[in-house]
This record gives structure tokens, sequence and C-alpha cells, in this order.
């Protein structure tokens, strides 16, 4: 049978604009779910039904086809059955439907995997994601109501310790998966039913989870960078003019160039420096002038037109993995170094090509402190990396 992974993005958001978009922790909140589906290994074909033209750009980005729903189902008042529906209705091929929600970016392949065999092998119909609670509830009294609360799952004078109390499993809205004639029936939930248990730390959900900067840490702590483990980042690769600077240049009237750099971004090499991490420049351009005025301390290489074997070669003499090199880049010249290394960020001015091929974009422009940004990304991902280690 045809598994169809379904992302439902639509444009309008109440809260947040474009949210599906948004970056979260450098990368927009669609792709975590995108590149945990595609790695996955168990779709036929992977959609995200849209009506938005950036939203339609990012999918594809991320490798996802597309399906454009119509006004109709692009309401506000419009459900995720009436969208899944209407995307049945135009693929005829599709069996299964594995409607994946874009705001669950600490989704894992496993989960998936494990799924998909749950309805594959095992029959069931429909097979929802949930998650264990230990929160005791209690009767809700309306204003003006003349009676009391009252106990809904548990027993006050006996209160459970957490350890001794299995908990309660509640929808966490990361997936829905469903056969096509459960669908047709108006059910996405419905037949031979199973819930699929997630871990509570994977859990996330943006629409509950608010606070924006919070969501971003549980990502970094919890979610899915990708097939290969992380390794412990050794090197960082910095294109100069663009990323160190913010690319302008000034030329006074003697014919003296000088350009402009941001006190952050000199502390973030320094830090970067302190937890072993070598730092080193790289410029399509002659300014090793304007390098020895910064006094960073750091191996650079002007002049070069051929970043990428630049980077292979300090790979090499380093004897690290691509896993261990971090690169910085925001034009053309650096997509195949972003695409190389194991680590990869933009600011936020970046040239589309080199925003595409980026795993982190940074919030901020070149020469505003986005090195120091990217070095704090790197910090938290040196944090997860030893806490695997750990595990």
């Amino acid at each position: 049978p045809h598994l169809a992974a379904l992302v439902l993005a639509r444009g309008g958001s109440k809260g947040i604009p474009l949210k599906n978009i948004k970056l979260l922790a450098g990368v927009p909140l669609i792709g975590w779910v995108l590149r945990a589906a595609i790695d996955a290994g168990v779709f036929h074909s992977i959609w995200v039904s849209t009506d938005h033209d950036e939203i339609e750009k990012v999918a594809k980005q991320f490798g996802a086809q597309v399906h454009r729903r119509s006004p109709e189902v692009s309401q506000d008042s419009s459900t995720s059955l009436e969208a899944i529906t209407e995307f049945l209705n135009h693929h005829h091929e599709v069996d299964i439907v594995g409607n994946i929600q874009a705001t669950s970016p600490c989704l894992h392949p496993s989960d998936l995997i494990k799924v998909a065999d749950l309805i594959q092998k095992e029959g069931f119909d429909s097979v929802f994601s949930v998650v264990r609670r230990h929160q005791f509830r209690w009767s809700e009294v309306k204003k003006g109501e003349n009676k009391m609360t009252e106990p809904q799952n548990l027993n006050p004078a006996k209160r459970y310790r957490r350890q001794d109390w299995p908990g309660e499993l509640y929808e966490n809205g990361s997936f829905y998966f469903a056969k096509r004639h459960l669908i047709e029936k108006g059910y996405l939930q419905g037949g031979k039913m199973a819930y699929y248990e997630m871990r509570a730390e994977h859990s996330v959900d943006i629409d509950i989870d608010i606070d924006w900067p919070i969501a971003e840490q549980r990502v970094l702590s919890f979610g899915y960078f990708g097939k290969e483990p992380l390794k412990e980042v050794k090197l960082l690769v910095c294109s100069i003019d663009g990323c160190l600077t913010n690319g302008r240049i000034y030329v006074t009237e003697d014919h003296k160039e000088m350009v402009s750099y941001d006190y952050r971004d000199t502390v973030g090499i320094d830090l970067l420096k302190k937890r072993g991490i070598q730092v080193r420049l790289i410029s399509d351009r002659d300014c090793s002038k304007t390098l020895s005025a910064m006094q960073l301390g750091c191996a650079a290489k002007v002049s070069v037109t051929n970043k990428l074997q630049v980077l292979k070669d300090w790979q090499e003499d380093m004897g690290l993995s691509w896993k261990e090199v971090a690169y910085l880049g925001n034009e053309e010249s650096d997509v195949e170094c972003l695409k190389q290394a194991g680590m990869s960020g933009v600011p936020a001015d970046a040239c589309a090509a080199a925003q595409k091929a980026a795993g982190y974009i940074c919030k901020s422009r070149g020469g505003c402190g986005a090195v120091r940004e990217f070095a704090e990304h790197i910090f938290l991902l040196l944090e997860k990396v030893n806490s695997a280690r750990k595990q």
C-alpha cells in the first residue's frame, strides 16, 4: 500500500504569522518534521499541503512534494480532515495517510518507523500519537454556580506519588495515521485503533509552547539532527566579508580601505578558542591588512579562488572528519563548503543560495553578531553531544 506523509501548512496563522516556516533553532519549523519523515525511509511519498508560495518554496527545499490546497479548505474554520480529504481526492494512488503536524519539531524517524509497522504489518486502521502525563484533574466550577469542585482522577486523602502512579495518556498532536477508507468515511481515528506513546521530551508542541526561545531550547536538546550522530566540533571556518564584517568596504581619499566589525563577534571567537575549537578565516579577496589590524589571532587564507579546496586541505591537515568541521558563509562561493561541513550556518542577510545550503540561519546579520550567535549554537549542540555520551 502507498503510504504518504502529509504535512498541513496553511499560510494563515492567528498567533504567529507564517509560523510554519518561522526559523526555530535556525531551521524553518516545517523543516524539522520533513527531515524526520524523509530519513525514516518508510514513506512512498512526502507531501506538504499549503496555500502559500513561501511555504511551497521551503517545502521543496527540504525535499517534499507540494499539493496546492484550494481556498475552500484554507480558511480559519477549515479542519484537518477536510484538507486531507481534498488531498486524497487528487492523489488516488495513496492508500494510507500519515498526517504529521508541522508544530512538532522534536519528532524522530524512529517513531515514524514504528508507527508504519503498526499500520502496515499489524493491520491497524488508524494510529495516533500520545504522551504520558502525571497531572491531577479537577472538575470545573463555572462562575455563579453554587457547588464545589470534585477530583477527577485522584483521591485527595491518598494522593499518589509520581513514581507510584502510571499517569494518563493524552494526545500530543504529533501525528495521525489512517487508511483511506476510514478518511473517506469522515474519520481520522476509527476502525482497529492503536496509540503510539512518544517520549515526553519529544512531545514539543509549538501551538502550546508559545514562548519560542523555550521551544528552541527543547529542540536543541531533544530534536532530530540527521542520520549520523553529532560529533564535537574541532574547527570553525568563517568567511570574512559578509560574516565577520557586514560586507561593506569604506574607501578613504587616499585609497585606504576600512571595514567595520562587531565586538561581540570577537568575543565569540575567543570563547570558541577557549573551548578548544580552532577558528580559521577565509576570503575571496586580499584583506590581509584588515585582518592584521583586527588582531584576531586566527589563521587565515585570502585571495581564495576555490574555498572548498582550502577547506578540504585544512580538514585533512587537522585529521578531522567532516562532522567535526563547522562553516559560516554567506555567498554563492560558500555554498559547496556549507554543504560539505558537518555544521553550517549563514547570517540572516546571506544570499538565497547560501541560505538554502545551510543548516542554521542566524537571526543576526553579517558583521552584527552573527559569528557570536553561531558560536552559541555550536556550544548548545556540543552540550547535546556530551549528553549523548553520558547516556
